[in-house]
């Protein structure tokens, strides 16, 4: 068993691929059985991913999950921002140039109007509960656009850690919602063909949730939905430090 243990140590990666394969695959198992596929198995492995992370901060009381046990540390590596951006990256090599040039208007308007929304809301939730300084509303309204676009603007402004980590849930909560709640409501907004699917992920820009929204609704649409929803990541990058963050500022006065 040492040995078995010390070579699953040694090729840490490797071994975290396998973890990840098995959680995915009870993930959709689970979706089937107890959904009948409504509850897409992305959501539910976003679900587990939670759970485990959960358990591995009790047991080890660490920062990283599972990560900080060096059965699986391989899986801090996996999911770290360079395979993270990577993947993302990957999702736009599936689109078909013409139908972006078709979503013209109608796609950068999402962008700007998702963006623009995602930070107000934000942003008033955040002061509602109390954090009404410009650093911490510009974050957690971060949050509200993205997991990745909320850490990056409170790291960008020096934000406190409960505040980046308040961020990245609102980001998770979202990213599942978006994940559940798009096959319901596609037929009533006509999620059925590119140009809608680029403008859906422009105005969500969750790109975990589209992709696992869009995945169950029409696997056609993923790439085009992705697409935009990594273009908003990216922009909301850029303007949550600076853009935004200037605006609320101004707001509150600090």
């Amino acid at each position: 068993m040492e040995e078995i243990v010390g070579l699953i140590e040694k090729n840490g990666l490797v071994f975290a691929f396998v973890v990840v394969g098995v959680v995915m695959w009870v993930s959709y198992q689970l979706s089937d059985r107890l959904s009948a596929g409504r509850v897409h198995g992305s959501a539910v492995a976003i679900i587990l991913g939670l759970v485990l992370a959960w358990i591995g901060g009790r047991v080890t009381g660490g920062s990283s999950g599972l990560a900080d046990m060096p059965l699986f540390a391989g899986i801090g590596i996996m999911g770290g921002s360079m395979l993270r951006d990577l993947a993302i990256v990957s999702t736009a090599y599936g689109v078909d140039m013409r139908e972006i040039r078709k979503a013209g208007t109608a796609g950068v308007l999402s962008l700007i109007m998702g963006i623009v929304l995602s930070f107000v809301v934000g942003a008033v939730v955040a002061a509602s509960f109390g954090y009404t300084d410009a650093v911490s509303m510009a974050t957690i309204g971060g949050g509200a656009a993205t997991y990745i676009v909320g850490p990056v603007t409170g790291t960008a402004l020096g934000a406190s850690s409960d505040v980046i980590a308040l961020s990245v849930a609102a980001g998770l909560l979202k990213a599942v919602l978006v994940m559940i709640g798009t096959p319901f409501v596609a037929p009533l907004i006509g999620l059925n063909n590119p140009k809608s699917a680029m403008a859906y992920g422009g105005l969500m820009g969750t790109t975990s949730g589209v992709a696992g929204g869009l995945a169950a609704t029409d696997k056609r649409l993923v790439p085009y939905g992705a697409m935009t929803a990594t273009f908003y990541t990216g922009l909301g990058c850029l303007m949550g430090p600076s853009v935004i963050y200037l605006v609320l500022l101004q707001l509150t006065g600090g």
